[in-house]
């Protein structure tokens, strides 16, 4: 080696040190690539990311033939400029050997590739594939024999290398931190929706049913008139029918069907008609997940459930309506507030919030976080806290949140002020 000139020393020595910054730059980049970004690439034909994908799947194979690349050049490197700082400075040249190499390897084979190759993953891992898969065959054997030894290494601390890499599995807060970080890709109204969908599960039935107190009905012991009435002014599509009591339920009337009804008149109109028009009537347990109830509902064909406690009373109803506006959103909205709305802005901070509205209902609108593991309506949740009916208009705070009472009843809130304090 002492014939060959110090200039083609340096070539070859500079030649080892790109190699060795392909090994560190394949390394990283190969480890940093997205793998949902890539299996989405590779199904949309990417050969790059199909060869990827490929080396991917046997990453202590991939690392190994990385790892012995970068070793084998790297010693390369040390024992060539061993060689040429000897020659050039004697025994001193060793030191200087080492010295220098240890900055220029850090520098441009490690720090500079690796930092390129993590901020551009694909842009070098994909190029790099074409290099990486033939080294793989051609290094079988000691990619082998290192694998063997370190995955017998591995099993002594309780470590099992499997044959196929474990498949990479989202969780529903690291899926919600995906869609909030997912920025301009997507519009903030598909961002809500997709979040949404998320919280079916954090949800039952009795969040979103509409309560017993407020359901609109047919009750078949009322006069023909009335009930003919009720049809002809009725601003639903479905309506209960039951007898004296809600609990007393014969079947769900679709008003497409009472036009035969109204078209007769009050003549021809009895009770046992009326029933031979309703569909069966539907129970949902109150405390069904909502995402259980979307797949009954899909299954059954149906769009309202009647919401059952555990003894088998009537709670309330469900409908298909209220569960598509737990991922949408309300789909109407009134441009002028009225006294009757449930959620009034008074200004200042200030919110009229209904008694009987619902808690899921109030953070929502109002993007607040009152507490939800509880009582299901603020009412309830007021009561909650006072542990009493109110004898008249108080104050008091629930958490961060100041309430001054405005209307109460013998037996709940009907309406207070709201406002966060903080």
């Amino acid at each position: 080696m002492n014939e060959i000139p110090p200039g083609l020393l340096f070539s070859l020595l500079a030649l080892l040190i790109v190699i060795s910054a392909f090994f560190s730059s394949s390394e990283t980049s190969m480890m940093a690539l997205n793998r949902y970004r890539l299996r989405h690439q590779a199904k949309s034909g990417h050969r790059g990311a199909k060869r990827a994908m490929e080396l991917l799947t046997r990453p202590d194979k991939l690392i190994g033939v990385i790892l012995i690349g970068n070793n084998l050049v790297n010693i390369l490197a040390s024992v060539l400029a061993g060689v040429v700082f000897t020659k050039l400075y004697g025994d001193a040249g060793v030191f200087y050997a080492t010295a220098v190499l240890t900055i220029v390897i850090l520098i441009f084979a490690e720090v500079t590739p690796k930092t390129i190759a993590a901020l551009h993953p694909e842009k070098v891992a994909f190029p790099a594939s074409l290099v990486l898969r033939p080294l793989l065959w051609l290094l079988a054997p000691a990619v082998w024999l290192v694998g063997s030894v370190s995955n017998g290494l591995a099993r002594l601390v309780g470590v099992e290398a499997g044959e196929q890499a474990e498949a990479e599995h989202l969780a529903p807060e690291e899926l919600r931190t995906v869609v909030f970080e997912s920025g301009a890709l997507l519009p903030s109204k598909h961002k809500g929706m997709l979040l949404n969908v998320l919280d079916l599960d954090q949800a039952t039935v009795e969040d979103i049913m509409i309560p017993r107190n407020e359901v609109v009905g047919i009750d078949l012991e009322d006069s023909g008139d009335e009930i003919l009435q009720q049809l002809a002014e009725s601003s639903y599509t479905r309506l209960p029918v039951y007898a004296g009591d809600i609990n007393r339920v014969v079947g769900i009337l679709h008003l497409r069907r009472a036009a035969q009804i109204l078209r007769e008149g009050p003549a021809a109109f009895s009770a046992e008609q009326l029933k031979t028009f309703t569909d069966e009537p539907y129970f949902v347990p109150e405390a069904t997940p909502l995402p259980t109830l979307l797949m009954n509902f899909q299954k059954r064909k149906r769009r309202m459930g009647l919401v059952v406690d555990e003894y088998g009373e009537v709670m309330g109803i469900v409908t298909l309506e209220d569960l598509l506006e737990e991922i949408v959103g309300d789909f109407t909205a009134s441009p002028v507030p009225s006294e009757d709305e449930e959620i009034i802005a008074r200004g200042d901070g200030w919110y009229s919030i209904e008694g009987g509205t619902s808690i899921r209902d109030i953070n929502r609108t109002l993007h607040w976080d009152l507490p939800t593991d509880g009582p299901k309506t603020f009412n309830g949740l007021a009561m909650e806290y006072l542990e009493n009916i109110p004898d008249g208009n108080i104050s008091f705070y629930i958490l961060d949140y100041l309430v001054e009472i405005e209307e109460v009843s013998e037996k709940m809130i009907t309406r207070a002020r709201v406002r966060k304090t903080h």
